[in-house]
């Protein structure tokens, strides 16, 4: 199937890309992100596949081989051919190349998935550093890329670079999955199209991730395209997961581990909740969890009226939270089992959760349909468990939006197929719950229910205790 050529989104990074061509200094550029979010495609399109030089480096093989790919590209450039014994060599042969092209303009140098060509001993990362410092930095016209999908190892060999690359980093760019907004778009260009609940049920398998949504057949329905992909033997998604997280980490199965322990815990958990489930001693923990956090698989809410110490990790990529629920125990590898399930009562409650985790990720889109874009706010969620000795009941709340107008949202996510209904008992329970809210947190400021779903809200006696709606449409905006 071919797919689209057409660039979408994307526009802010972009921005930068031009604006670093422009420039009159040398650039240094990253671009990380999540294996199959678009690294490659964004830096191809935007440069129409044009470089003066463009190399992709190997996972899993030695660094002779390694230069020897190296050595063939650059030859296949400059028409020279080189014998390189390390690194420096490599970038000083690299140097030698570019100093023969015309002085006018920059020069785009391009290495994909750079992590892979620093291996144990090799040298890269001081080779790298001893190339921009010691020439490319002082010329003003050489621009390198460099992108990986091993985010923590971009970020710490380059962004926190301590060494001679330390403050030379001039741009950087993380590439985030798309929101529902560009994942429509991007479903149109590819000639789908499904109206927004579907996409929306999408969005609780792919997550806005472009290569998982380029594998779609358009002639298919959604429930097809995820029974091809998802549960069929040799579905494109049902075998990902094990490459996924060995290909962004070592030591991968530490990080398995913390995200299947996240998978179980919908509402998320603390730190050293997490340490006591999987046995992690706290720096090595802490490091996995800002991993998980730089590739966009999880994400840090702070709990109302708690410190720092107590913010809660969610498990938000959606493939890893779609795999763990459905496709991991398909041991009988039912190639239709979507078809037959999609409508039950368990996948109903699952796009429940889903459609909370979808509103956690797009809680700007929420703001802005409330009109807050203008306000400063701070987004959190709060949970409280059952006191006998008070006789207090337990309660949660997904997501607080606190303006600093001393008006506090307390956001309530619905997921439904027509118009929710709120029940006379729902409406006692929230009164309750918001009662709770006060008596914890001893609020004195404005406490009003904002109700986030699908269609919006039916009229109905027990609507009153709504303040303002947001509906899926509203998650849509860009």
């Amino acid at each position: 199937m071919e797919q689209s050529k057409s660039l979408i989104g994307r526009e802010a990074e972009r921005r930068e890309l031009e604006q670093s061509v422009a420039s009159s200094r040398s650039e240094l550029v990253i671009v990380y992100g999540r294996r199959r979010i678009g690294k490659t495609y964004l830096i191809e399109q935007h440069f129409k596949h044009t470089f003066d030089f463009w190399y992709v480096g190997v996972r899993n093989i030695p660094t002779r081989t390694q230069l020897k790919r190296f050595s063939r590209q650059l030859t296949k450039y400059s028409g020279t051919a080189y014998k390189l014994n390390d690194w420096f060599d490599a970038f000083d042969a690299l140097e030698e190349y570019l100093e023969t092209l015309p002085a006018d303009g920059k020069k785009i140098v391009f290495i994909d998935e750079m992590p892979w060509m620093d291996s144990s001993r090799s040298n890269f990362v001081v080779a790298l550093e001893s190339f921009w410092n010691g020439w490319a930095m002082s010329r003003g016209d050489i621009m390198l890329i460099a992108t990986g999908s091993a985010t923590s190892w971009m970020r710490d060999k380059l962004l926190g670079n301590t060494g001679g690359l330390h403050s030379r980093i001039t741009r950087q760019l993380h590439l985030q999955p798309f929101t529902l907004s560009e994942t429509e778009r991007y479903l149109q260009s590819m000639g789908i199209v499904w109206d927004r609940y579907q996409i929306l049920q999408s969005y609780m398998v792919m997550g806005g991730v472009p290569f998982y949504y380029s594998l779609l057949e358009p002639e298919l329905s959604l429930v097809q395209n995820i029974d091809r992909l998802c549960f069929k033997t040799d579905g494109k998604l049902r075998i990902e997961f094990d490459e996924l997280y060995n290909a962004l980490f070592q030591h991968a199965d530490t990080y398995i581990e913390v995200v299947r322990t996240l998978s179980q815990h919908k509402n998320g958990l603390t730190n050293n909740e997490i340490s006591k489930k999987i046995k992690c001693n706290g720096s090595m923990l802490s490091k996995i969890l800002k991993n998980l956090e730089r590739c966009d698989f999880i994400e840090r809410w702070s709990q109302y009226g708690n410190k720092k110490r107590e913010e809660v990790f969610r498990l938000t990529d959606f493939y890893t939270l779609f795999y763990y629920k459905f496709i991991e125990p398909d041991n009988r590898h039912e190639e239709h089992w979507w078809s037959k399930n999609f409508d039950s009562p368990g996948v109903l409650s699952w796009m429940g959760t889903s459609f909370e985790t979808v509103c956690l990720r797009h809680h700007r889109q929420i703001k802005q349909a409330l009109g807050l874009t203008a306000i400063s706010t701070e987004t959190s969620n709060w949970h409280v468990k059952p006191n006998e000795q008070e006789q207090t009941p337990g309660a949660q709340i997904d997501m607080i939006i606190e303006r600093a107008d001393r008006i506090i949202h307390l956001c309530e996510i619905k997921f439904s197929v027509g118009e929710y209904i709120i029940s006379q008992e729902y409406e006692k329970k929230l009164r309750q719950r918001m009662s709770l809210f006060q008596y914890h947190t001893k609020n004195k400021k404005s406490l009003v229910h904002t109700f986030i779903t699908t269609y919006g809200v039916a009229n109905g006696k027990n609507k009153s205790i709504v303040h303002s709606e947001v509906t899926m449409d509203d998650l849509f905006n860009s």
